[in-house]
């Protein structure tokens, strides 16, 4: 088994791949509308599925907003230099909600930020985030 993809329900296909390409870097990789059943999938990731898990991305049509309750947590990015990338984010628009920094009780560097549909996404420093550390 390997781990393929995450599956994020959005409110907007096209601000979406633009937060997830421009904001964060990735590649939008294909992209496939379901007329039958009024759906769109995009999937975007830093390399194609064949190498790495991915985020899809689901537009059901006429849905523009999601109820995402408090199971959820969040989706992790290693980052070479979180505090850059938290301020390329800034610049680009994108919503810091936790300013980059030590864990509580712990050295792991993390910060947080939101895409457009308030899903929270985890930068860890990369040393941190090569050895699966976040503590």
């Amino acid at each position: 088994m390997r781990f393929l993809h995450t599956m994020l329900r959005v409110g907007n296909l096209d601000r979406s791949i633009q937060y997830y390409t421009e904001i964060l870097g990735m590649k939008l990789l294909r992209k496939h509308d379901n007329e039958q059943y009024q759906y769109t999938l995009a999937f975007v990731g830093y390399a194609d599925e064949s190498e790495q898990a991915v985020i899809e991305l689901t537009y059901n049509w006429g849905t523009e907003q999601y109820d995402l309750g408090n199971a959820f947590g969040h989706v992790a990015l290693g980052a070479d230099d979180i505090y850059a990338t938290c301020e390329a984010i800034r610049k680009a628009g994108g919503k810091i909600t936790r300013e980059p920094g030590p864990v509580l009780g712990g050295t792991t560097e993390i910060a947080f930020v939101e895409d457009p549909d308030g899903y929270k996404i985890e930068l860890i420093q990369a040393k941190a985030a090569s050895e699966g550390i976040n503590g």
